[in-house]
C-alpha cells in the first residue's frame, strides 16, 4: 500500500509537542480563525459533506448528530468523552498526551457550529498526565484568546472546564457520562430523550469523542471534498488504529479507513511475533466479534467489518496468534465486563456473573458440556436485553468465540 503522512498525529512525536507554541508553529488555531468567519451552518454542512462518523465506537455521522442541536435553546452544551474505557484502545490518551490543542481546536469549532457556550472535559481518571495537560491546554488557550469572552473578536464565548471520572468503563457511554459530570453515579439513561435533546441539567448536549474531535480542524481547513476522497464510499476520512497483542510493534497507527488489516498487521505493527500464524483477531476494542486469522484481508472500515460479522468500533485491533487459548481469552474480557457493570440491569449484572462463574470452571478444566450449552444460552438472552450496549458488548467475543472456536471450549471438558 502506498506510504501515509500522518495527519491526526503529525504533532505527536514532535518534541514539546503538548505546548501552544508547538501548535501554532505547525500551523495550530488557523482552521478556527476560518470557522469563525463561517456561520454556523456552513460548519454543520461542512462536517455532514465530508462524511465523518464518530470514533468512539458507535460510528454515528458526526454532522448530524449536530445538526440535531436545537437552535432556539438558551442553553446548550458539549461535553468531550476522554474515558476510554475499552480494553485495547489507547488512541485518545496518545492524542491528549502530545498533541491537546488539536482536541482543543475541533472543540471550540464544534461548539460555535452547536451554539454552546460551555463545554466540559470528561478523562478518565487514571489519565493523570492526560489530566495536566487538558488543563494546562486549556489554560494557554484563555491567555491566547482563544477561549473565554469574544474568541479573536468574533462575538462568540465559550468556557471549557476539566473533569476527572473516578475509573468506570461504563462513564464512557454517552448518557452515563452525563449523569457522572451532574455528580451523580454514573448509570446510563433512558433514550430516546436523547441528550441533544436534553442532555446535562436537562439542557441539549452534543457529546463527542476526543478522535472524531481531533479530525474537525483539518475537515475545515482542508474542506469536506478533501476528506471525503480518503476511506472508502460508506467509511469516510483518517482513523487510528491501536494494534496490540502478539504483534512485533504494536501502537497507534493511522491511516485510511478501508486499509486491509493484514497491512496494519504486517507492514505496520511488524507483524506476528515469532513468525506464528495468526490464529483470531478482535478488530474493534474486546466489545466486538471475534474473527478468525484468515479475515486478515478484510478491510477495516464500518461496512466491510460488519459484513465480515464483526465491527469496527474503536479500531482496537488485537491480534492472537496460534498458541492463544481462546477460553482464557473470553474468561478475562468476560471478567472485565462483571467488574464494570453498573448493575443497573438484571441481565447484565446477574447474567454476566453466570456467564464468568461458567467460564471459571471450563478454563479450570471443571466444566461440563451442559455448562458450555448454559453458557450459550445465557450469552443469548441478554443479547439486545439490556439497558445500555454494554451488555450486549459482553457478550459478543462470548458467542463468536464459541462458533468460530467451539472445539477448545468442549476440549476443556474432555481432557480436564
Amino acid at each position: 500500500m502506498p506510504e501515509w503522512d500522518p495527519i491526526l498525529l503529525a504533532n505527536v512525536h514532535r518534541p514539546n509537542s503538548e505546548r501552544i507554541d508547538t501548535y501554532l508553529r505547525y500551523g495550530g488555531y488557523e482552521a478556527l480563525r476560518k470557522a469563525l468567519k463561517l456561520s454556523p451552518e456552513d460548519i454543520i454542512a461542512e462536517v455532514k459533506a465530508s462524511g465523518l462518523r464518530g470514533r468512539g465506537g458507535a460510528g454515528f455521522p458526526t454532522g448530524v448528530k449536530w445538526g440535531f442541536m436545537p437552535k432556539d435553546a438558551p442553553v446548550k452544551y458539549l461535553a468531550i468523552n476522554t474515558d476510554e474505557g475499552e480494553p485495547g484502545t489507547f488512541k485518545d490518551r496518545l492524542i491528549v498526551e502530545r498533541d491537546p490543542h488539536s482536541i482543543l481546536e475541533g472543540v471550540i469549532i464544534a461548539a460555535y457550529a452547536v451554539g454552546a457556550n460551555r463545554a466540559f472535559v470528561y478523562i478518565r481518571g487514571e489519565f493523570f498526565l492526560g489530566v495536566k495537560r487538558w488543563i494546562k491546554a486549556i489554560s494557554d488557550a484563555y491567555q491566547h484568546g482563544f477561549l473565554g469572552k469574544d474568541i479573536l473578536g468574533s462575538g462568540f464565548d465559550l468556557d471549557v472546564s476539566v473533569h476527572r471520572g473516578a475509573g468506570a468503563y461504563i462513564c464512557g457511554e454517552e448518557t452515563a457520562m452525563i449523569e457522572s459530570l451532574e455528580g451523580k453515579r454514573g448509570v446510563p439513561r433512558a433514550k430516546p430523550p436523547f441528550p441533544a435533546q436534553k442532555g446535562m441539567w436537562g439542557k441539549p448536549t452534543i457529546v463527542q469523542n476526543v478522535e472524531t474531535l481531533t479530525n474537525i480542524p483539518h475537515i475545515i481547513l482542508r474542506g469536506s471534498q478533501w476528506y471525503s476522497t480518503i476511506g472508502t464510499e460508506k467509511s469516510k476520512g483518517i482513523k487510528i488504529f491501536c494494534v496490540s497483542g502478539h504483534v512485533n510493534r504494536p501502537g497507534n497507527f493511522e491511516l485510511p479507513l478501508g486499509t486491509k488489516l493484514k497491512d496494519i498487521i504486517y507492514e505496520h505493527a511488524g507483524g506476528v511475533r515469532k513468525g506464528r500464524d495468526i490464529k483470531a483477531i478482535i478488530p474493534g476494542g474486546a466489545s466486538t466479534p471475534i474473527i478468525t486469522g484468515d479475515k486478515v484481508s478484510t478491510p477495516m472500515a464500518f461496512e466491510t467489518l460488519q459484513a465480515a460479522g464483526t465491527a469496527l468500533g474503536t479500531g482496537a485491533v488485537i491480534v492472537m496468534d496460534e498458541t492463544t487459548d481462546m477460553v482464557e481469552v473470553v474468561r478475562r474480557i468476560t471478567r472485565f465486563f462483571v467488574h464494570e457493570s453498573c448493575g443497573n440491569c438484571f441481565p447484565c449484572r446477574i447474567g454476566g456473573h453466570n456467564m464468568l462463574m461458567l467460564l471459571e470452571k471450563l478454563a479450570a478444566g471443571q466444566g461440563s458440556m451442559k455448562d458450555i450449552e448454559e453458557l450459550e444460552y445465557l450469552a443469548k438472552g441478554i443479547t439486545g436485553r439490556t439497558f445500555c450496549p454494554m451488555g450486549t458488548g459482553m457478550v459478543e467475543p462470548i458467542l463468536s468465540a464459541l462458533r468460530l472456536f467451539r472445539p477448545e471450549f468442549e476440549g476443556k471438558v474432555a481432557h480436564h
